[in-house]
């Protein structure tokens, strides 16, 4: 946290996004507690499995390998996304990357941590990418490199749209950047919220063809 975030921390105290009481972050450690934990599951089928990995059923029709998720697309997360997405409280992401980054304890130490990228009209809307933001939040409190390693291509408005129809949006949406990067590496997307999947696996399967090892995810929610 820097020295001025500190400072606005004392003397223009947060509201807290779950009781609305005065607080020295967005969620104070009570509301915190009423947030129920997701289970280590495969993020497609619902299966219980070990380290957020993809159950044998379903790997075969995803590129991606695990998927951690904090927490169910409701209450006090769903208004902290709202906040960091849309209202332009950038407290908002280091509130989110703070939650997220003990996921990456059971994430071996040699992968590279990637955004999943915004699409470039909402990036001029807010004036930043709130994923890339979210990447390095993370980065700081882990120490596993961030780097940008997809650029996007489409600008297709993604809210509300049903499985087939993201994607058929989303085809061909991605395009790898920094191949040598990429070659050989297990990648670690990161993104704000889990939907029907298509954004994330679309992410993954362009960097499986360009050469990633593995590639896995972690999100702050899953809407359920």
């Amino acid at each position: 946290m820097s020295v001025i975030e500190q400072i606005v921390r004392v003397f223009a105290p947060h509201r807290c996004l779950g009781c609305d009481r005065e607080a020295d972050r967005l969620l104070c450690d009570s509301c915190l507690q009423t947030i129920p934990p997701v289970p280590s599951r495969c993020y497609r089928c619902r299966a219980v499995t070990d380290d957020y990995a993809v159950c044998p059923a379903c790997r075969p029709r995803t590129p991606l390998r695990e998927v951690a998720v904090y927490a169910h697309h409701q209450g006090p997360i769903k208004a902290l996304i709202h906040r960091m997405k849309y209202e332009r409280a950038r407290a908002g992401i280091e509130e989110a990357a703070a939650l997220l980054a003990p996921l990456l304890q059971q994430v071996p130490e040699d992968i590279v941590l990637a955004p999943v990228p915004t699409a470039t009209r909402r990036i001029r809307q807010r004036g930043y990418d709130h994923a890339e933001l979210l990447a390095r939040g993370i980065a700081r409190r882990t120490g596993r490199p961030v780097q940008p390693l997809l650029r996007r291509l489409g600008q297709a408005h993604q809210v509300g749209a049903r499985r087939s129809d993201r994607l058929r949006q989303l085809a061909g949406a991605f395009r790898p950047v920094h191949p040598a990067a990429i070659q050989g590496r297990h990648i670690v997307l990161v993104d704000d919220v889990l939907t029907t999947g298509a954004t994330l696996e679309s992410a993954a399967r362009t960097l499986r063809q360009a050469g990633a090892a593995r590639v896995s995810a972690v999100v702050l929610a899953q809407a359920d």
